[in-house]
């Protein structure tokens, strides 16, 4: 029988996406468990593998899987492991991941990447940057994550952990605090949580009007929200926001001169309000031999099937 599909498994804080994919990039089935239920690796393994078998069952693909891909915090491509992974209740250790989940599913081959790292690979496989062979993935969502390409392979280092571009100094005197243990983190401000903090921060700062005084607790998308009603703080917001990510983009396109930017997750929807000044700060900070030569582009993955896209992209390598 033909391997001719694999699986695909977004490893999350709170939950766990998982869906059977095939060559063309179709997911033919999908489920959620939860990842936050038990602070055991092995028990969450194999609630895992359960499901993925139900899901096997579900699609009558029994004998056709060819791999499983895996992307997740702190997964290392290099040793299949999840290293001190603080957003998951059983990852603050070293654990085998890969191996743990390959011995659950009865010797299907896995492979681990970190979550940025299989959007990259999905995007390249799948999606906006198909057929590019240099680009730099970020991902805008909870943090800010990273995959780089070079020469049509993701870049791991020597330790498998390269790339942490979000943990790049953005503001470098009295910047914000970051959970890293840094201060001045791109993901402090870059990110859907740093976008809600500056707008605390400025809404403390001020007497501005604002829609966004209104509200209790603020998330970036009541800021998304309030820009697209004109509300003159939400744009300045953005407008801020882009500007800091323009001017680190264009340091990363210093150090790997790619073909182009893809940005994904939940911020970069703000497009219409982040490209402008992205793409200014970008071209008015890089060298003149980059200047306007560097897309900026947004993924073209369905988001409710990019992350497990991202990750099954891995398996077809097995």
């Amino acid at each position: 029988m033909a391997k001719d599909l694999v699986i695909g498994i977004d490893v999350g804080g709170q939950t766990s996406k998982c869906g059977i994919v095939d060559a063309r990039g179709t997911v033919l089935v999908q489920t959620v468990i939860r990842s936050d239920e038990t602070a055991d690796a092995q028990e969450f393994v194999a609630s895992l593998a359960e499901a993925l078998n139900r899901l096997i069952a579900e699609a009558h693909v029994e004998g056709r899987i060819r791999g499983i891909g895996v992307g997740a915090p702190n997964g290392n491509y290099y040793t299949g492991c999840i290293e001190s992974a603080p957003n998951l209740a059983w990852g603050h250790d070293r654990v085998e991941f890969a191996k743990m989940l390959q011995e659950q599913m009865n010797g299907i081959p896995v492979s681990l990447t970190n979550d940025a790292n299989a959007a990259a690979v999905g995007e390249m496989t799948y999606g906006a940057a198909r057929g590019m062979k240099n680009f730099i993935m970020i991902t805008l969502g909870t943090g800010v994550g990273s995959g780089i390409v070079i020469n049509g392979e993701v870049v791991y280092g020597h330790d498998g952990f390269a790339g942490e571009l979000g943990h790049t100094c953005a503001v470098r005197h009295n910047g914000r605090a970051c959970g890293c243990g840094k201060t001045g983190c791109l993901e402090a401000y870059c990110s859907a949580t740093g976008v809600a903090r500056t707008a605390r921060e400025w809404l403390e700062m001020s007497d501005e009007p604002s829609e966004l005084r209104s509200l209790d607790k603020i998330t970036s998308k009541d800021v998304y929200e309030a820009a697209k009603d004109g509300d003159k703080l939400a744009l300045k917001i953005f407008e801020f926001t882009g500007r800091i990510l323009g001017e680190k983009l264009a340091d990363f396109i210093e150090f790997s001169a790619p073909e182009a930017i893809v940005l994904f997750g939940g911020l970069a929807r703000s497009k219409e309000f982040l490209t402008e000044p992205i793409l200014k700060a970008m071209n008015d900070n890089v060298l003149p031999l980059w200047r306007g030569k560097v897309n900026l582009v947004y993924s073209s993955l369905k988001e409710s099937d990019a992350a497990i896209l991202g990750a099954s992209a891995l398996a077809w390598e097995l």
